[in-house]
């Protein structure tokens, strides 16, 4: 059986060997899938759920 990770920004699917690993100084793991979802996750801190192209997108 094949892991599969989900991206922490977006949510998507992801096999391991594809996208980026961010280990945090607090011992948290990151995963992204893109350089899209690393960027707007940690160099301009934006909010996943404020983006419909993100699948975390809150339920009414």
């Amino acid at each position: 059986m094949v892991r599969v990770f989900k991206c922490s920004f977006c949510s998507k699917d992801m096999p391991v060997g594809s996208g980026m690993m961010f280990v945090k100084n607090d011992g948290t793991i990151l995963r992204f899938c893109s350089s899209k979802c690393r960027k707007n996750m940690l160099e301009l801190k934006r909010v996943p759920r404020r983006f419909k192209w993100s699948a975390k997108v809150p339920s009414k």
